[in-house]
């Protein structure tokens, strides 16, 4: 058993009051107070932090209601957030009853989904908070039942005094528990005392979503709305030069037609304000199909646009956005060229040039990765309803809290006169995090004056970004007359973001070591894609790795073991930021539970094994080619995320990641001409299909004690080597670019 205080350095953790009517509630501040350090690396990890608050109610019927104030994106963080407060609440789980919070800035902070850190940031508040009002509760039952509290104990929602028989449920006691004053230090159980956490739950909107119930921004509807849409530029590079609505407004159902700026010129944008097209002709009518007629009858010119730069929060310097038509040809012409160009070093160990000179053997690799479309199952969409007096919105996002400032400057009303409901997000991935979309909303219904609903197109969606950036990664690794890696040099950049992380493995595991990166500007919209940076790292890191093992004449697990053995035994430097002892864990497991000492003389198998959001994955995948295409058979998986809240739903995560993972390293590819996109919907944008999937996924978590970390991400990034290495063993061909399908295509 552990204490924990329950006060806050920023402010009051816990707040309690009675419920009109009888009863108790209980204020959380939830998560940290470090909210720079929460906040997004895209040099390196690439998090999207946050924090949020969250409320219990105890009612005298005895229901407990755990407000949850983080968006829901089908990480299930509706049911694993509660879960943590239930478990030290000590109440029976169908007693809970959970809802989603409103966005609230004053009530809450950081309602943020990203980053896989919800869970990990939140772990022990969330327990204290659950422990806090259980502890009032035994105080206000001590004092009515005048006994010593540390004779009264809980189970499941109810208070005993075994000595004299008596007990009551909390609902009996919330009231008298709200006038209790807050104690400043509580006792958390012990992990093996859990009896909720560490159990599989249900989702608690399965019942919803299995009705098909209007849980998602695309199913809103109010009386008098009006559907939206918007024609952005074509191509990136691109603005509106004129515009010919005259055919489009004559057209049945057809409101209004007119231009609307997203983004004014000065407007110092916040960290998520990401967006190219801030400039789009809106369309509105009564009903989806009718703007969508409208849209193809609008007659707009477009030209190019020149040079500009975007002020950003926290930057000395505007960004600058370079004018031009872009291509892929010539994205991948000026990544070449970095290779033998000086550029940025982050980290250097020992003496690299001489350990290249003096080796016996020298391997040299790139690694390249195209721009990639999120593509939610749910397209982009939002609700606005805008008076002179109030903004009243809901929708899907995952950054709702920096969403409502930016409304706020650009309809200029105060905070408290913008409400935003969160709805369920049909996919995030990341995509929903850069809410353009719900300013466009805002913008639209303010000047028509009534509620609309703007709903994006595949196409819209597809074309206008936010994508993953371009990438691409050259190592080099030196051996010598043993076969002993003495030395690694990555060289790492993107368009326009660099993926390097230069403190991970198999950094502190060479004595001689060289990291460097690059990013060369675009006017193409990136930004946050599921396991940001870390996504493309692992896929060129581990793939490399294994050639190397290959070359030293090792096998590929027992060579990361080496390595990682090294950077436990004698590290090399003191930033690496990661645990060789969790990491080698996860490759033990792995190697274990799919049978990789027997299975690799007759199956086709690869392994890879990333550690990332504070969490450690591997995976092993057997595969084969059928009819001159491959075949996952099965992957196995082995996690490191600290304590499992909810195993079903964690194995869930896991296998969600692993069945993307393989179907964005096939087929995951956006290409650009003179700034268009290439594609523009599912029928040239190839998506994994069901029976691509492997036939079988089995995942197992290391057992520990260590508080949870990441869950939503580290199985992601594992994945594109893995199936590199099987595929090498499958074919004898090494793939170094992504798309691998492309080798497959007949």
């Amino acid at each position: 058993m552990t204490r924990s205080n329950t006060a806050s350095t920023r402010r009051s953790f816990l707040k309690v009051s009675a419920l009109a009517g009888g009863g108790m509630l209980l204020g959380i501040g939830w998560l940290s107070d470090s909210y720079a350090a929460d906040m997004p690396d895209t040099s390196a990890a690439g998090l999207e932090g946050g924090e949020l608050n969250g409320y219990i109610k105890i009612t005298p019927d005895n229901v407990i209601r755990i407000m949850s104030p983080n968006p829901e994106g089908g990480q299930n963080v509706k049911t694993s957030m509660p879960m943590i407060v239930a478990e030290e609440l000590d109440v029976d789980w169908k007693d809970v009853v959970v809802e989603q919070a409103p966005l609230n800035t004053d009530r809450y902070t950081r309602q943020f989904i990203g980053g896989s850190q919800a869970i990990h940031q939140s772990w022990t508040r969330l327990r204290t908070a659950g422990a806090t009002a259980r502890q009032m509760l035994r105080a206000a039952a001590a004092d009515q039942w005048n006994v010593p509290i540390d004779e009264v104990t809980t189970e499941a929602g109810v208070l005993h005094h075994k000595i004299s028989g008596k007990s009551a449920k909390y609902g009996q006691m919330a009231s008298a528990a709200a006038k209790v004053p807050v104690p400043k230090e509580v006792s958390l159980k012990s992990v093996k005392a859990f009896k909720i956490i560490g159990h599989s739950q249900k989702n608690v909107e399965l019942t919803n979503i299995t009705k098909g119930a209007p849980l998602f921004g695309i199913d809103q509807s109010a009386p008098g709305m009006l559907i939206a849409m918007i024609v952005h530029p074509p191509a990136f590079g691109m603005k509106l030069k004129t515009l010919d609505d005259k055919d489009a407004r004559a057209m049945s159902g057809i409101k209004a037609i007119f231009l609307i700026k997203s983004m004014e010129d000065d407007y110092v944008r916040q960290f998520f304000d990401t967006c190219t097209f801030t400039e789009v002709v809106a369309v509105v009518g009564t009903n989806t199909w009718a703007v969508m007629q409208a849209k193809k009858a609008l007659k707009i010119e477009w030209e190019p646009f020149e040079d500009y730069s975007e002020k950003r929060e926290g930057r000395p310097e505007p960004i600058k956005i370079p004018a031009g038509l872009e291509n892929t040809a010539d994205h991948y012409a000026k990544m070449a060229e970095m290779k033998g160009k000086q550029v940025t070093v982050r980290r250097k160990d020992g003496d690299p040039d001489s350990a290249f000179k003096n080796a016996a053997k020298v391997i040299e690799r790139t690694y390249t990765g195209p721009f990639l479309a999120h593509n939610c199952m749910e397209p982009m969409n939002f609700f606005a309803h805008v008076t002179d007096e109030k903004a009243e919105l809901s929708g899907p996002l995952q950054k709702p809290e920096p969403t409502e400032k930016a409304l706020a400057a650009r309809l200029g009303l105060p905070l408290e006169k913008i409400d935003i409901k969160m709805t369920r997000l049909g996919g995030g991935f990341g995509r929903r995090s850069y809410a353009h979309f719900a300013l466009e909303a805002a913008l639209i219904s303010q000047k028509v004056k009534a509620p609309v609903k703007l709903i994006y197109t595949r196409e819209d969606d597809m074309t206008s970004g936010i994508y993953r950036p371009a990438y691409s990664i050259s190592y080099k690794a030196a051996l010598d007359a043993n076969n002993n890696l003495i030395g690694l040099h990555v060289k790492a950049g993107g368009i326009p973001q660099s993926p390097l992380s230069p403190n991970r493995f198999p950094a502190g595991a060479v004595d001689h070591y060289l990291a460097e990166d690059w990013t060369l500007p675009s006017n193409v919209t990136v930004g946050s894609f599921r396991a940001p940076s870390s996504n493309f790292m692992a896929a060129a890191e581990q793939s490399f790795l294994d050639e190397v093992a290959e070359t030293a004449g090792k096998d590929p697990i027992d060579f990361r073991l080496e390595l990682l053995k090294r950077a436990k035994e004698r590290p090399v430097g003191s930033n690496n930021d990661y645990d060789p002892t969790r990491y080698a864990a996860v490759l033990e497991l792995v190697r274990e539970k799919s049978g990789w000492d027997q299975a690799k003389k007759s199956r086709n198998l690869g392994v890879s094994a990333y550690f990332c959001h504070d969490s450690y994955a591997a995976h092993v995948l057997d595969v084969e080619i059928k009819n001159g295409q491959p075949v996952v058979n099965k992957v196995c998986c082995a996690v490191d995320c600290g304590i499992v809240i909810n195993p079903d739903a964690a194995v869930n995560m896991t296998e969600g990641a692993i069945v993307d993972g393989i179907g964005t390293a096939l087929f995951g590819n956006m290409t650009f001409k003179n700034g268009v996109p290439d594609k523009q919907n599912f029928s040239q944008y190839r998506m994994i299909r069901m029976n691509e999937a492997p036939k079988e996924i089995d995942v197992h978590f290391v057992k520990n004690e260590i508080d949870p970390t990441g869950m939503g991400e580290p199985a992601y990034p594992p994945v594109f080597a893995a199936l590199a290495n099987a595929l090498y063993k499958a074919t004898g061909k090494r793939l170094y670019d992504q798309p691998f399908g492309m080798e497959f295509l007949n």
